[in-house]
């Protein structure tokens, strides 16, 4: 057992270094190396892989018919319109925009939009980006079409716990968005006592003024908005609909359908490939686009990760998960804050939340974690930003030419860990009030 967690340790560390897609060919030929050494492969999470594929096809059909560029001209102008709550506005933005397409890769496009307000405003760009972030991580964990929650959700019902997906998003949206309002506050104080909210006190952002290298602000860019843009918007906003309509009806709670034609995992892919469909008909979107697009080739490389880590995650677990449930079965049952933690050293592992709740979420409901803990902790699984090296993370970085937003040599030291870890503490407890009164 020890022999095969180096393994996957390794396989992780591997991952880690080649980055990107490289994280999933990693997960591969860690299950390689465990079938060598003798244990059978777990299941292939294709339904996670397949859920993400689908919606990534038709945000990216959305993209190309101009309908990111709408979205984020209405975030320019909200943003711009009171940059003085922009530590509030900037995860608000992400979050929504997270939620409706269920993956946190759309906060790319804000993170321009947000440290020109910033800079534009005095204010340091590392507070607004870091908050806005890791909004579009936790929202993964809240958001209708997301794999995480589809998986996540499918399991408590066949588990029997009572929590079906609505009931899950009931808790899961306001204790997460709560959080990271909460969290915005919390820094915004921090940052006030400390003194250090004003971009020109930054002794970094003085030398880079005086050295050239730091671009003046730019104003507002006036974006082109296509005749399609903001149809595609309205197709793919009214495909979501129809997924949480669908979800309704066949839910065990509202029972108006005991024998559904499709379960959910199938409707949701039909309806997101439908989506993408109509969306290149209605829209005249030229398919070859859509392979070139930013969000499909960012959308296919998490879907590659996914299969590699989560099939590697379940390999592992699966080959001993008696020896885990006795190390652990007890002190979970009694002591169910603690699957929070696990969930966030793995999460920072596995780079996925799909892929963390897809490993660890079946060994909660074996080991007798409550289904209120476990739905409290889910929220736990978005901490891809222990690490510094997530796309998100590394992006915010580079598109912040004041020197605010910075990775220390100590690699941990970096202004995404304090608000992160601070949304999750804050999302987990609220998931505990929310969940008493909805499960």
């Amino acid at each position: 057992m020890a022999l095969q967690f180096l393994v996957v340790l390794a396989a992780i560390f591997l991952g880690a270094r080649l980055g990107g897609i490289g994280i999933g060919f990693a997960g591969g030929l860690g299950v390689l190396v465990l079938a060598l050494l003798g244990v059978t492969p777990g299941n292939m999470p294709l339904d996670v892989v397949s859920i993400i594929m689908s919606v990534i096809a038709a945000i990216a059909a959305m993209q190309v018919a101009g309908g990111m560029d709408y979205l984020v001209d209405l975030a320019d102008k909200a943003l711009r319109k009171n940059p003085k709550y922009l530590n509030f506005l900037a995860p608000v933005i992400t979050y929504l925009m997270t939620i409706m397409a269920g993956t946190g890769h759309t906060a790319f496009s804000t993170m321009p939009v947000i440290t020109e307000v910033a800079k534009e405003n005095d204010i340091r760009p590392a507070r607004p980006l870091s908050i806005a972030v890791v909004a579009s991580q936790i929202a993964i964990t809240a958001s209708p079409i997301s794999a995480a929650v589809v998986f996540f959700s499918g399991m408590l019902e066949e588990a029997g716990t009572g929590v079906d997906y609505i009931t899950l998003l009931m808790v899961a949206i306001p204790s997460t968005f709560f959080a990271c309002m909460a969290t915005a506050a919390i820094m915004m104080g921090i940052d006030k006592v400390r003194g250090t909210s004003k971009l020109s006190t930054l002794p970094e952002y003085q030398r880079r003024l005086e050295a050239g290298t730091v671009a003046p602000p730019t104003g507002r860019t006036e974006r082109e908005i296509t005749k399609g843009a903001r149809l595609s918007v309205l197709i793919f906003c009214l495909g979501l609909l129809t997924v949480m309509t669908y979800a309704t009806i066949i839910s065990d709670k509202v029972g108006l359908v005991e024998e559904p034609v499709m379960g959910r995992d199938a409707a949701i892919i039909s309806i997101m490939l439908g989506v993408a469909a109509i969306i290149v008909i209605l829209c005249k979107v030229q398919t070859s686009e859509i392979l070139g697009a930013s969000t499909f080739k960012s959308g296919m490389s998490a879907a590659i990760c996914v299969l590699g880590v989560a099939w590697l995650g379940t390999t592992f677990v699966k080959a001993h998960e008696e020896a885990i449930l006795t190390a652990s079965g007890d002190l979970l049952r009694d002591n169910t804050w603690l699957l929070a933690v696990i969930l966030v050293f793995a999460a920072a592992l596995l780079y996925s939340q799909a892929a963390t709740s897809k490993a660890l979420m079946p060994l909660a409901v074996v080991a007798g974690v409550s289904p209120i803990g476990m739905v409290a902790a889910f929220p736990a699984v978005s901490a891809l930003f222990i690490l510094p090296t997530y796309p998100t993370l590394l992006a915010a970085v580079e598109m912040d030419d004041t020197g605010s937003t910075q990775i220390g040599k100590a690699i941990f030291n970096h202004p995404f860990l304090v608000p992160g870890l601070i949304n999750i503490a804050i999302a987990v407890a609220l998931g505990y009030g929310f969940g008493v009164l909805a499960i």
